[in-house]
């Protein structure tokens, strides 16, 4: 038997011991992970239909969705979590997950961070003990507990303990001297900033909620437990789409126990004094922070937007701890809200999109977030496309999908990248990358995978529409009539609803057949929403192209907004890529 040992950085407490499931690709916990099975779920992941239950995950960080954090406390509460959690780089996400598990159900799951050396070590490690103080010893077979090992090597770590400066303010609530609830939701936003390397907290002016997801029970009971304590937010707080339409879920034929699961989790939160806004898109309310504000919002989509497009300052903070800033309205002075932080790493030449539909985006924003990984990049090429709001918005919630990295530059785009130079922050890029027609058409080929041409239901809203898209659509649909074997939903606010029906627009949308939803969001949404008989799905949102297969089992063609339309009339799907994709003269890089 072969042993070694590495030391790594314990993010969170506890020992464990158990055979090492190994991937080098990151994953999302949300939408790559079922909670009721510990099955990874994420169909384009390496991993996929491996169960993590009982092992020694080793993956170099998480990706994607916010919620990843409270998908991962359901699975160490209900039993069907990993042994322990590995990783390459501390991940605040994943961490946080256990973090609060610990801090709140006192179920402890260990999580360490050991580097990029040692974590290639695992690769071909058959078993793994993981202990308190961050060492983890490696076998090719199970170790003996009593089992010696040769000596450790220290790994390169981040995000170190240190000391924190707190105000008067702070320390009250630290002590109780403001209630249960602020007392504990500021050991967790303390927690977090040392695991940040923070050493102060700063105010922040407005709070975005993603923890109102209906994972399971588990994001219930915390809630709920909050508000026993008398939790009430310090800031103006929005919440991110629920898990069901609260006000038709009943008439959607939605089973009783997770409707009312998931209303209730909703209700909660606005029983803590936050808005009923329900919107994953909450940069489309008149409560859109101005350029240079410090927030704290989740949810994926919006954190990347908020920072790329509005200017405003926010990290990307994980289910929960959202929460937390807005009960105590302080953050760690970390991340994104240090200017220094908000800098490019890559510089990427892109095509500028000659004759391409509003497809190009999404499928961009896709592909360049697999290249990106964890880093920010800027992105050149595109000075004369005159990007929209919407075309922003489906890059950003792509880009949040497949990478890690908290925001994105484009130059001439986005108010921090008026040139590469002042994006990379007068710095040379540590990277210059290339994306090619060939790296698109693959994108392609993994969000539109499905090989039958025949659609069931046309999904789109993910996120939720604006008002130029619902008008777009309208237009689209206008005096056309629907395909009878093919359901066109919409997913949307509550308050873009209103703004497109005083438009006139949902009166033309309704007029085809269009069913309309408010307060939950494709994520959410399965059986019977997605109808059962139903095999193939179409969208044109990147971000649904990429969890669908893994959310509901179904097929996925994905493809511009007027593709989805001339879809929803006939039922049958495009039969080939589309022509600017195969045509290389239109997709040709411009000067920069």
């Amino acid at each position: 038997m072969q042993t070694q040992a590495i030391q790594g950085e314990a993010l969170t407490s506890g020992s464990a011991r158990g055979p090492v499931l190994f991937s080098d690709t990151a994953l999302s916990f949300w939408g790559g992970v079922q909670p009721t099975s510990g099955e990874v779920i994420d169909r384009h992941h390496p991993l996929s239909g491996q169960i993590i239950t009982g092992k020694v995950l080793a993956i170099p960080n998480g990706r994607g969705s916010c919620t990843g954090s409270s998908v991962l406390m359901e699975v160490i509460l209900n039993g069907n979590g990993p042994a322990a959690l590995v990783l390459e780089q501390a991940d605040e996400i994943l961490a946080l997950g256990a973090i609060v598990a610990e801090l709140v159900f006192g179920r402890v799951l260990p999580v360490v961070s050991v580097g990029s050396a040692a974590f290639a070590r695992l690769r071909h490690a058959a078993w793994a003990d993981v202990h308190a103080d961050g060492q983890v010893r490696l076998s090719d077979t199970a170790l003996p507990v009593s089992a010696a090992a040769t000596a450790p090597e220290v790994a390169p770590l981040s995000g170190a303990a240190t000391a924190m400066h707190l105000t008067a303010q702070d320390q009250d609530m630290l002590a109780g001297g403001q209630g249960k609830a602020r007392q504990v939701a500021m050991q967790i936003v303390l927690r977090m900033a040392r695991l940040q390397g923070a050493t102060e907290l700063i105010d922040i002016v407005q709070a975005h909620i993603d923890g109102c997801i209906y994972t399971g029970a588990a994001s219930l009971r915390f809630a709920q437990q909050l508000c026993a304590w008398g939790a009430q937010v310090k800031v103006p707080t929005t919440l991110n789409s629920i898990s069901v339409d609260q006000r038709r879920w009943r008439a959607m034929g939605i089973d009783p126990g997770f409707g009312e699961a998931a209303s209730a989790l909703g209700q909660a939160y606005v029983d803590m004094g936050a808005q009923a806004s329900f919107t994953c898109a909450p940069y489309l309310l008149d409560s859109a922070p101005q350029a240079g504000e410090h927030i704290v919002w989740a949810e994926s989509n919006a954190v990347v937007y908020a920072n790329s497009v509005l200017g405003a300052y926010t990290a990307k903070y994980a289910d929960f701890l959202d929460i937390c800033i807005a009960l105590t309205g302080r953050a760690p002075k970390a991340g994104c809200h240090l200017p220094g932080n908000r800098h490019a790493m890559l510089r990427i030449q892109v095509p500028a999109p000659r004759g391409a539909d509003d497809s190009y985006y999404p499928l961009l924003g896709y592909h360049v977030g697999l290249l990106c990984g964890t880093h920010i990049p800027v992105l050149c090429g595109l000075e004369n496309s005159a990007l929209s709001r919407d075309d922003l918005k489906a890059f950003g919630a792509a880009f949040a999908t497949s990478s890690a990295a908290p925001m994105f530059h484009i130059v001439g785009a986005t108010p921090e990248a008026p040139d590469a130079a002042t994006a990379l922050g007068g710095k040379a890029p540590a990277q210059s990358l290339t994306v090619t027609l060939q790296g698109l058409q693959n994108a392609w080929r993994e969000l539109s995978s499905s090989a039958e041409l025949q659609v069931d239901l046309v999904a789109l809203g993910n996120p939720h529409f604006s008002v130029t898209e619902c008008h777009a659509l309208a237009q689209l649909l206008q005096g056309r009539k629907p395909h009878p074997g093919t359901q066109t939903v919409l997913t949307l606010g509550r308050a873009v609803k209103e703004q497109a029906r005083a438009n006139g627009d949902i009166a033309l949308l309704e007029a085809f057949g269009v069913n309309l939803i408010t307060d939950t969001c494709w994520c959410m949404l399965d059986e019977p929403v997605v109808p059962v008989a139903a095999r193939v799905i179409m969208t044109n949102s990147g971000k649904y192209a990429h969890y669908a297969p893994g959310l509901t089992g179904r097929q996925v063609h994905f493809g511009s907004l007027a593709a989805c339309a001339q879809t929803a009339c006939t039922g049958q799907a495009p039969s080939a890529l589309p022509t600017w994709l195969t045509s290389q003269a239109q997709t040709e890089s411009a000067p920069t």
